[in-house]
């Protein structure tokens, strides 16, 4: 086959995002189980003769309508080499293979892939930070008018963003109709129903099946971690609030868990490797979890808080490790209580709390239901949703 219809045949699937070029292919050099490329500015990143074969994205590889994977590595011999290497007019790489396959790399993908150490760190160092807060947010809460975050897509983001990052946001200027806050999740993805619904209303009830819907204090936590995949955003949207009390109050569970291993690492490794036990219990649902308090991700940054006393089944651990557990959610609780860390306001009608259940605990204190009505509307919607909307906003 000639270089003509090897480079034919090679044609890339488009992926659904672009890659920029910050730096262009200047050389290639060929090693028994790998390339080194040289780029522009002087970095080599050696790629394995497995690696670049199981990501060739032309037609044959990669299906042209789903852009998803066609080919297995395992299709393809272990001791796969290639038989010509050479970097064409556009500055692609293209690869021959022994088995009479061809290649195209793009520099900017093969760049942004590219696992060398200093690449890794590059795009782990691109990669969203949560920004830690504590009371200082009560005079820096971000907030966003729901008029704009509903017509016009770059607000929408700039929302969304400020969600992922922060974990809290207020909307103001909401109609305080019911109608409202579907169509307002809608603007992310769809919502997610649990067994109270897939809208919910929080107010005091004389049938309560939840601690929320009650007029007493309710302790900092996030909701279900009965489940196994916690809810990720929860909207709560005041639709009335004349009540005295019932004021809002939050508190970065992110922020905690890292003061807690900075303070205490003991007590916070005791969180992360101890699972425990939450349910939730009606006549019609019977829900259990079995995790830790703290999550962390595959680099070791906190990725979740999982904490509601009121829901927490009794602690069941090895005998000798059970005074370190109660040391250590004793500590964590306390925490929580303390002025550095927490923000509270009160969310009046017309109001708007869209916040990360898996990183904010929130609470809320007593009210007196005789003084006046209050009533909020809430649902939820998944992480993974929010950061897919943002993804394709940023397109």
């Amino acid at each position: 086959m000639n270089a003509v219809e090897s480079s034919v045949n090679a044609a890339p699937v488009a992926d659904w995002r672009n890659y920029p070029i910050h730096a262009n292919l200047a050389g290639v050099h060929s090693a028994s189980d790998r390339l080194s490329v040289t780029w522009s500015d002087g970095r080599i990143s050696p790629f394995h003769h497995q690696w670049l074969r199981d990501n060739c994205a032309c037609n044959q590889c990669v299906f042209s309508v789903t852009r998803e994977q066609l080919f297995e590595i395992v299709d393809a011999p272990e001791s796969l080499h290639p038989q010509r290497t050479r970097i064409d007019e556009h500055g692609h790489l293209l690869i021959d293979w022994q088995d009479g396959h061809h290649s195209s790399f793009h520099p900017g993908w093969l760049r942004a892939h590219a696992y060398d150490d200093a690449s890794r760190a590059e795009r782990f160092a691109r990669q969203p930070q949560s920004r830690l807060w504590g009371a200082e947010l009560s005079e820096q809460l971000p907030q966003f008018d729901y008029p704009s975050v509903m017509s016009d897509d770059s607000a929408l983001l700039q929302w969304l963003l400020a969600v992922r990052d922060i974990g809290v946001t207020q909307l103001c200027d909401v109609p305080t109709t019911e109608d409202v806050l579907p169509a307002l999740a809608k603007r992310i993805s769809f919502i997610r129903e649990s067994n109270f619904g897939v809208l919910f209303d929080v107010q005091s009830k004389a049938d309560a099946d939840s601690n929320a819907y009650t007029a007493f204090n309710l302790p900092l936590h996030t909701d279900l971690p009965t489940r196994e995949l916690q809810p990720g955003l929860q909207f709560l949207h005041c639709l009335v609030n004349d009540a005295t009390g019932g004021e809002s109050v939050f508190v970065d569970g992110f922020a905690i868990a890292e003061a807690l291993r900075q303070e205490a690492p003991e007590l916070f490794r005791t969180l992360c490797e101890t699972p425990v036990e939450f349910r939730n219990r009606s006549r019609t649902s019977d829900y259990h979890c079995l995790a830790p308090i703290i999550a962390l991700d595959a680099r070791g940054v906190v990725s979740e808080i999982r904490m509601s006393n009121f829901l927490r089944s009794a602690f069941d651990a090895p005998v000798e490790q059970m005074p370190a557990l109660y040391s250590a959610y004793r500590r964590f609780i306390a925490m929580t209580r303390e002025p550095r860390f927490r923000v509270q306001r009160r969310l009046n009608a017309g109001q708007l709390w869209c916040f990360d259940n898996r990183r904010a605990m929130h609470a809320r204190t007593e009210f007196d239901p005789a003084s006046g009505a209050r009533h909020f509307k809430g649902c939820y919607i998944d992480r993974d949703e929010l950061l897919s909307r943002i993804r394709v906003l940023q397109r």
